[in-house]
């Protein structure tokens, strides 16, 4: 640490660590674990391994050790604060002006030289007929059991993750979403890929459908009639929906003390996470950043460094890997297809879909898909993506060689590591195809 005297006040609405660790990812990549687990009994029949039929999960014992591991993290990062030194408030925060914050329902006032705002997001509720019906990620890390016909509401990677969960866990899905394709700002490819890998295992996606009304069945306890623009109603007893995430500001006081917003009604930063107030200072999905967990660390850290370090940095967001935890999983970094060719004009474009090695002794009909963006000019290499097993694993390595701006000369100079989906990478020697520019 540097040495500097900290509070923190968190209100504790989903605990320590905030999203991610309670109501996020953490959460989230164990169910997606569980909801793998009867794939692989299935797949293993290849592998001469014979399960009983009829195997069926026991959904409370789920709940119960992931809420036990996310009391562990807690407990760790309650500790690892109070080793620190840091004061710890329990409490929601309002803001009273530029250097002073009301705590404790205003029993307790504090003052600092500085004021980090890291409130994080909450998930949007749709503007539907009977809202009050549908629930969000939060409450889906809590459900007394698994739902036997799921209405899932979106069409980003929390909506594509949780469709995969539920289906997982045997439940029907039906995933509503307001365009053709699911995941909306990443690689064509990669979402048309995944959107079919996804229909064929089952799950029934339903493009240019919005949901516009949930009601109470009459006919079923616990169920709901879902009524949809495509002139549908359809019954479910459980519909989610995972439209995107606001500022979690509250009472926070932000207008009091005039803080500027972005048009979208994030907290307006600079290159150094700081409002337009001298002192108040703001990182993470409150802002207008990446939202994702390690760019808010990132910023956090760059912030702690500048400020009380004498270290002056701002995070490098160029070029951030990210995942999606579907199934098959996605990982990618760099720029997608359309992005490079609209930045660099001439690319180059190497794709592989194939059968992973695995699923030549089962009976899925699962694919694997890797490609790779290279600018034409410079031979750098500026996107790969891929859809299939440990996808994020594999590209966290992949992401860190493109931050270095390997070329494709220099990628296809590595030898790879036999057998493995990952070698594909090193050994797409010719190109698909080459558009934009001077494309041959």
């Amino acid at each position: 640490g540097h040495g500097a005297k900290v509070g923190l006040a968190d209100d504790l609405d989903v605990g320590l660590g905030g999203t991610c660790v309670n109501v996020g990812c953490v959460p989230k990549k164990l169910f997606a674990y569980g909801a793998e687990t009867m794939i692989d009994v299935r797949d293993s029949a290849g592998f001469g391994w014979d399960f009983p039929t009829g195997i069926t999960p026991n959904w409370s014992r789920l709940i119960q050790n992931k809420n036990k591991e996310i009391a562990r993290l807690n407990g760790i990062y309650e500790k690892l604060l109070t080793n620190a030194g840091v004061s710890l408030y329990k409490s929601r925060a309002e803001l009273i002006d530029a250097h002073t914050l009301s705590l404790e329902e205003g029993k307790t006032h504090v003052t600092a030289s500085k004021i980090l705002i890291a409130v994080g997001g909450w998930p949007a509720k749709p503007d539907v007929t009977g809202s009050e019906y549908v629930i969000s990620s939060n409450e889906a890390f809590y459900l007394e059991k698994p739902p036997e016909r799921a209405v899932v509401i979106g069409s980003g990677y929390i909506a594509v993750e949780f469709a995969g969960i539920f289906h997982g866990y045997g439940s029907h899905v039906d995933l509503c979403i307001r365009r053709e394709r699911i995941l909306r700002g990443f690689d064509t490819d990669v979402a048309d890929h995944l959107q079919k890998q996804m229909v064929d295992q089952g799950i029934n996606i339903r493009p240019k459908t919005k949901v516009t009304k949930v009601a109470p069945s009459d006919s079923k306890e616990g169920w709901f009639d879902v009524s949809l623009t495509t002139g549908e109603t359809i019954e479910a007893d459980l519909v989610m929906a995972a439209i995107g995430r606001v500022p979690k500001f509250g009472s926070l006081g932000l207008g009091k003390v005039g803080v500027d917003l972005c048009p979208k009604g994030f907290i307006k930063v600079d290159r150094e996470q700081k409002t337009n107030i001298e002192s108040i200072y703001a990182v993470g999905d409150c802002t207008e950043t990446l939202h994702l967990t390690p760019v808010a660390l990132a910023e956090a850290h760059c912030f702690a460094d500048t400020h009380f370090g004498n270290m002056p940095r701002t995070p490098d967001l160029e070029d951030v890997a990210t995942a999606v935890f579907s199934h098959p999983n996605i990982g990618t970094v760099g720029l997608s297809e359309d992005e490079a060719e609209k930045k660099y004009g001439h690319i180059k474009v190497f794709k592989s879909e194939f059968r992973p090695l695995k699923h030549t002794m089962t009976e899925s009909g699962e694919r694997s898909l890797m490609k790779i963006v290279v600018d034409g000019k410079t031979d750098r290499v500026v996107g790969m993506h891929m859809v299939g097993a440990h996808a994020g694993e594999l590209m966290q390595g992949f992401a860190a060689a493109i931050k270095c701006k390997i070329t494709k000369k220099q990628l296809d100079s590595v030898i790879g590591i036999h057998p493995t989906s990952a070698e594909e990478f090193v050994t797409m020697r010719s190109a698909s195809y080459e558009k934009g520019g001077d494309a041959k």
